[in-house]
């Protein structure tokens, strides 16, 4: 049986990418609620296709889950943090720097929407891709870092090393 360790080689490079994703997403959600006053400004065209805009997201991916109640609200934080914790632990036993980095992104991104879940009770958006009446969900650096740590794992399952089981069959 495998003992779970929380610390492994790869704990140091996902701590500092998680920490400088999450610092980043939070910086810039508080420049565009605050400083930016995005709120007030409304939409905000920058091209014919991509605006910014203020949407509270209540749920999760999509829009999907939807808890505009307190206890809704608490347990996708728990969720978060489940998550959190075991993407860190299976993250640290990572030996190729690509894997560990999709990790750190994933972690990044859970954390930055958990922070704002707990400050604000929904998510900051402010991302919205559109072509005419077509419109993609609207989205923030956090959601970016999942698709970036998600498409990193990917990529690293298929072309990142050895497959375990055919080293083993092999010796």
């Amino acid at each position: 049986m495998t003992k779970i360790r929380p610390w492994g080689p790869s704990s140091a490079l996902i701590l500092i990418i998680a920490a400088l994703g999450m610092a980043i997403d939070q910086g810039f959600k508080l420049w565009m609620l605050f400083g930016f006053d995005i709120t007030a400004r409304g939409r905000v065209p920058l091209t014919p296709f991509f605006d910014l805009v203020m949407v509270w997201n209540y749920g999760i991916s999509y829009g999907l889950l939807q808890q505009e109640a307190g206890l809704g609200r608490w347990l996708l934080v728990g969720v978060t943090v489940v998550i959190t914790i075991l993407f860190w632990i299976w993250g640290a036993q990572a030996t190729r720097r690509l894997q560990a980095a999709g990790f750190a992104l994933v972690i990044a991104g859970a954390l930055g929407n958990g922070i704002d879940r707990i400050a604000y009770g929904a998510v900051a958006d402010f991302f919205h891709f559109h072509v005419g009446d077509f419109s993609w969900y609207v989205f923030n650096l956090a959601d970016v870092w999942i698709v970036a740590g998600v498409a990193a794992l990917l990529y690293d399952s298929f072309v990142g090393g050895p497959n375990d089981a055919a080293k083993t069959s092999s010796e």
